[in-house]
């Protein structure tokens, strides 16, 4: 099983949720200029909107790439201005190294326009729906399943 980091962000009200996308961006980018920054700021408004739709606060961000997989979460409200279970902290690992993939919780009923938004922008940045898992964690849950032992065979008996 791979390697997990996560980090939890305060949004809305303070910061606002455009904030909020641009210190995930700083995050992801590790502040460094170049093709990931400028596909990660290109979908901000897609973004932005699915933060203030509260969709990170119960289902990740998810990010993976050729490294450890990265979680993001966001807490709101009275948790939000409180700030004390937020971890914004940097990553000891670049998150953008390789194939890297985003993948954006979403509610059901804007999942369609975001799904559009965000395929004119981005092939890296896609959105899936409340009941669904992160590409990446279905794969992990594959292999997981692929891995069962059968306890005869293994034993010869």
């Amino acid at each position: 099983m791979s390697t997990v980091a996560s980090r939890t962000f305060r949004s809305t009200p303070n910061p606002d949720a455009a904030a909020t996308w641009n210190a995930i961006v700083d995050l992801l980018t590790q502040g460094h200029t170049g093709g990931a920054r400028s596909e990660l700021l290109g979908v901000s408004g897609t973004a932005a909107s699915i933060i203030a739709d509260q969709a990170p606060k119960d289902a990740p961000i998810v990010v993976t790439c050729d490294g450890p997989r990265t979680r993001i979460y966001c807490i709101y409200d009275e948790d939000a201005v409180d700030g004390s279970d937020a971890s914004e902290n940097a990553l000891g690992f670049d998150p953008l190294k390789g194939d890297w993939r985003i993948s954006l919780p979403c509610c059901a009923e804007d999942l369609a326009w975001v799904q559009r938004s965000l395929a004119q922008k981005s092939t890296r940045i896609t959105a899936r729906g409340p009941d669904e898992d992160a590409a990446a964690d279905q794969s992990e849950k594959e292999v997981s399943a692929a891995l069962t032992i059968d306890p005869k065979g293994f034993l010869g008996s």
